[in-house]
């Protein structure tokens, strides 16, 4: 079965094709398609991965799925959150992975409460009408860093520390973060989905 992946994130796509290798599914790009990203106006990561699965449906003819993932930090009141890919734009600075960490720890200096949470929502649909969305989520609970740690992954990968494997993100092998990540969490939570309701597997 094939289904379209609302995302031209290339180490999304490495990441999401690992991880429903079990149910064989051919995963494409959007982009690969000529499909045009969608607009994320919401302020939700379910609404938006809802409207990306939708677009991405409707213009594949194809069952579609979207991830909508970022970072909450408690004391920022749950920021960047949606806003996760382009937070450092907000203030005035470029949009890169870089640039929003580095937005990040100033917002970040001095306060004590370090507790955030990579989060992942997934939505899958069958159509772009499909009444009846499969929605999973996932978290990953950590602490942020100081400064940046480890080379691997991307986005604020090097920021998060996660406490029960003494490292941070960055610092894990692939095969570790596709084992414990917020993607794995929702994606382990939408292969039981698709299994009972779209009965693939």
């Amino acid at each position: 079965m094939k289904l379209v992946l609302a995302s031209n994130n290339a180490k999304k796509l490495t990441e999401l094709q690992a991880l429903f290798a079990p149910l064989g599914l051919d995963l494409v790009t959007q982009g690969s398609l000529g499909i045009a990203e969608a607009e994320e106006p919401h302020v939700t990561f379910v609404e938006n991965a809802l409207a990306k699965a939708r677009h991405a449906a409707q213009h594949a003819g194809a069952a579609a799925i979207a991830d909508d993932s970022g970072l909450c930090v408690d004391a920022l009141a749950g920021a960047p959150g949606v806003l996760s890919a382009r937070y450092a734009t907000l203030f005035g600075q470029p949009k890169s992975d870089a640039d929003n960490n580095r937005v990040l720890l100033q917002k970040m200096r001095g306060i004590a409460d370090r507790r955030a949470r990579f989060v992942s929502a997934l939505v899958a649909v069958r159509s772009a009408d499909d009444p009846e969305p499969l929605i999973a989520f996932g978290r990953w609970q950590g602490e942020l860093l100081e400064a940046p740690r480890g080379e691997g992954g991307f986005g604020y990968d090097p920021l998060l520390f996660i406490p029960s494997l003494g490292a941070s993100v960055a610092e894990l092998s692939a095969e570790q973060k596709n084992r414990h990540s917020h993607r794995a969490i929702a994606t382990a939570a939408m292969l039981s989905l698709m299994r009972e309701v779209w009965r693939l597997g």
